[in-house]
């Protein structure tokens, strides 16, 4: 059967992949940033996942204000860059893993789940960052195939933390199910705090910040257990995004080794974070 190799959080800053398209990875700027993700590239080398199930939000790019699912699972065979009002990034596009998916799909709605179901859609920075920070920029294709879960975010009512933490687990029983022998990565990207508009706007909290990418691995439980309103105190209107994480961390067992965890602040106005976890 498939089996989990690793759960990846990361943040999905857009800044990111305009400072690798300027060839700005080497400043001082940015240096220290990227640099932390070299020891998460090389786990990625050597446990050479098959396929990449990654949980973001779409940033009103591909969806808008007139469809705005809670949950939906990508099952089409390829995804392109969208632009986002600079022109579609110099990135390859990605192959969907279209079997596993549809298995997803339904093993979502036998665990009482109802996802919007999405076979044509282009995929913005929340997908393509993360990718590009794992896997490097590839000179052919990505040598990894990707399911995307998106989760709205952005347009209040957003879902509890409880019920994307629910929504790992029964991702996690889906790939433990999928008869394949393919090794799996889950993604959960977002975050971590900051707040973009309002009377908080470069709101950072570097403490609350470090203190997640402890209790994700330690404590998800708790995390799990944390109201929405919580989330937006401590990590700002839009750093709340960082419950995502909660689905890839639902995912893995009660019990995870952490191999990497890296912290930069900020990267444009935003804490970002990283970490790479195994089933213990």
């Amino acid at each position: 059967m498939a089996r989990i190799v690793g759960g990846l959080g990361t943040s999905h800053v857009p800044s990111i992949g305009a400072a690798l398209d300027k060839g700005l990875r080497d400043t001082p700027e940015w240096k220290p940033f990227f640099d932390g993700y070299l020891p998460a590239r090389e786990w990625v080398r050597e446990h050479r996942p098959d396929v990449a199930v990654v949980v973001f939000n779409d940033h009103y790019n591909a969806l808008f204000l007139d469809r705005v699912p809670t949950f939906a699972v990508g099952c089409a065979p390829e995804y392109h860059p969208v632009d986002e009002g600079w022109g579609p990034r110099p990135i390859p596009p990605f192959e969907g893993a279209t079997e596993f998916a549809w298995h997803l799909l339904d093993s979502l709605v036998e665990n009482r789940f109802d996802p919007e179901i999405i076979q044509e859609i282009k995929v913005d920075h929340g997908l393509q960052v993360p990718m590009e920070l794992f896997w490097g920029r590839p000179s052919g294709s990505w040598p990894v195939r990707v399911v995307p879960i998106f989760v709205n975010v952005l347009q209040y009512p957003i879902p509890l933390p409880a019920r994307l933490y629910e929504l790992g687990q029964a991702l996690g029983r889906a790939i433990e199910s999928y008869d394949s022998d393919e090794r799996f990565v889950v993604l959960g990207t977002g975050g971590l705090s900051h707040q973009l508009q309002g009377a908080r706007a470069g709101f950072l909290n570097r403490e609350a910040d470090q203190r997640f990418l402890t209790e994700i691995a330690e404590e998800p439980g708790k995390l799990a257990g944390w109201s929405r309103q919580r989330y937006i105190d401590t990590f700002g209107g839009e750093g709340a995004e960082v419950i995502m994480w909660l689905v890839m961390r639902g995912a893995l067992n009660p019990e995870v080794v952490v191999r990497h965890r890296h912290y930069f602040a900020p990267a444009s106005m935003t804490g970002a974070g990283m970490i790479v976890m195994e089933n213990a």
